[in-house]
């Protein structure tokens, strides 16, 4: 499989300009508003007129960048567009049908179209029902309809107000507009500060040392099923992770971070800490790089070596940690060629600790949806090639005291499978470990925060946790007493015992 090119990784990070939807919005009101006057271009006055308007919207466009409105509160944000339209009745009625229009072929054609046709081989039909997922995502992306139109329908309507009192000479009302936008700016506080109260509890200690691990592995071996809804899953025929897990120890519980995006989550994940604090807060990473140290730091200052097979994307994130492969590629033959990737990698550096993200579940679940067959399909898809994996691991010695991690790093909502609000089927994702220093058996049924990753794979490899590690060592899951194998290895036993 190939690797992310230096292209590809400059390709993304400009897509999250499009895809995450606060810089998504600025980015339309201005090509909308440009396209819709691509006639009047020539005319040096339409830009000095156009320029000195866009001047009154900066701070609403500031507003709506800083609060989130997430899930129910995005329902609010067709009060200040009724306000406006009371206080001061100026719309252009053409102006707002063509940004709809513009909107619905953005989201609808070039995204889940054009778009996903292009990386993943998706169907030209796919139009057909990703107008019905774009309508119904709550997620905090461009592809959330019902928080992106009453923001670009105010900001546009307040510009073009703007513009035409300019152009024409009229009267600004400075006053109203200013008591409009203090109106605005409480209304969101409000909401925010009593509201939204659905994000996780945020642990305020450092990670706890524990007593040392009864039987200490030699490996860790982690992989995350990117975006692979709990109740799907476990609606799924997944016979190896049913035993996995059945042989193993399973977090009943496992809450993922706010917000639930995949470069956040997984940089809370190696890091044991939150976005505040690791300095990743969506997709669209502004400055690259996490803040403090991660697991893989940690790793070397023992002398020991770790590696994440993923995305372009998280490159952003943890640097010259990451092995990156092309996103670019049929969903039906990515995860196969993901693990393929990472057998060579395996081979070639012997990792005492290998993260390895499979990433065809997430990608059917954003391109047609999480309640279809297709991904279903694909999470039992990825139970066969896992199975595959695990026995080639085996089958090389790799899986010798060696500790099976599998989990997802957020699940995905309804709609284009969306993550990042924490809607309903993102916030609990599956969570299982399995090996000679796993108990077998066993369920946890007590809240648990993905931030317990980094920790516990410190404390399973015996070196230091990160530096601003707060997850707890998950503990529960960890055989405190040594116990002698019998005639064949234990580690052979739990993987390969139906």
């Amino acid at each position: 499989m190939k690797q992310a090119s230096t292209f590809e990784v400059i390709a993304a990070r400009c897509w999250n300009l499009l895809n995450e939807g606060k810089p998504f919005t600025p980015i339309f009101v201005v090509g909308t508003m440009l396209l819709f006057y691509i006639q009047e271009w020539g005319d040096p006055s339409f830009w000095q007129v156009s320029g000195i308007s866009f001047l009154f919207t900066l701070p609403l466009l500031a507003l709506y960048y800083h609060f989130d409105f997430p899930l129910l509160l995005r329902n609010y944000l067709w009060i200040p567009f009724v306000g406006y339209l009371i206080l001061f009745g100026d719309v252009n009625l053409l102006l707002l049908a063509f940004a709809l229009g513009l909107y619905y072929f953005f989201t609808v054609f070039f995204w889940g179209t054009f778009y996903y046709h292009l990386r993943i081989g998706t169907s030209w039909l796919n139009f057909t029902r990703f107008w019905k997922l774009v309508l119904k995502n709550s997620d905090s992306t461009s592809g959330n309809a019902q928080e992106q139109m009453p923001k670009f329908l105010l900001i546009l309507s307040v510009w073009q107000m703007f513009m035409t009192k300019v152009e024409t000479g009229s009267a600004v009302q400075g006053l109203a507009y200013t008591l409009f936008l203090l109106g605005i700016f409480a209304f969101s506080w409000v909401l925010h500060r009593y509201l939204f109260d659905w994000q996780p509890d945020v642990k305020e200690t450092r990670t706890e040392a524990v007593d040392p691990i009864g039987i200490p592995s030699d490996r860790v071996i982690m992989i995350v099923i990117d975006g692979m809804r709990k109740e799907r899953f476990h609606e799924a025929d997944t016979p190896f992770l049913d035993k996995l897990r059945k042989t193993g120890t399973e977090y009943a519980q496992m809450e993922t971070v706010y917000p639930a995006r995949t470069v956040v989550c997984f940089s809370s994940m190696m890091t044991g800490t939150y976005p505040k604090e690791h300095g990743i807060k969506s997709n669209m990473v502004w400055k690259l790089g996490i803040k403090v140290e991660s697991i893989f730091d940690s790793l070397r200052k023992a002398g020991k070596k770790g590696r994440l097979l993923g995305v372009a994307h998280l490159i952003d994130a943890m640097g010259d940690d990451v092995d990156s492969y092309t996103a670019v590629m049929d969903n039906d033959s990515v995860d196969k060629g993901i693990l393929e990737n990472a057998k060579q990698i395996m081979e070639k550096e012997n990792l005492d600790f290998f993260n390895i993200q499979l990433i065809s579940t997430d990608q059917t679940g954003h391109s047609r949806g999480v309640l279809y067959d297709e991904y279903i399909q694909k999470i039992e898809e990825a139970d066969r090639l896992i199975e595959e994996f695990v026995s080639w691991l085996e089958e090389k010695g790799y899986m010798d005291n060696t500790t099976l991690l599998v989990c997802a790093d957020h699940g995905q909502a309804d709609g284009i499978g969306g993550h990042g609000h924490l809607d309903e089927g993102e916030r609990y994702v599956p969570f299982f470990m399995c090996g000679p220093s796993i108990e077998e058996g066993k369920v946890v049924d007590d809240k648990h925060s993905l931030i317990s990753v980094a920790p516990t794979v410190a404390h399973l490899l015996g070196v230091p946790f990160p530096d601003h590690s707060r997850g707890s060592v998950l503990t529960d899951a960890l055989k405190q007493t040594r116990k002698e194998p019998h005639n064949e290895s234990e580690s052979h036993r739990i993987f390969t015992s139906s």
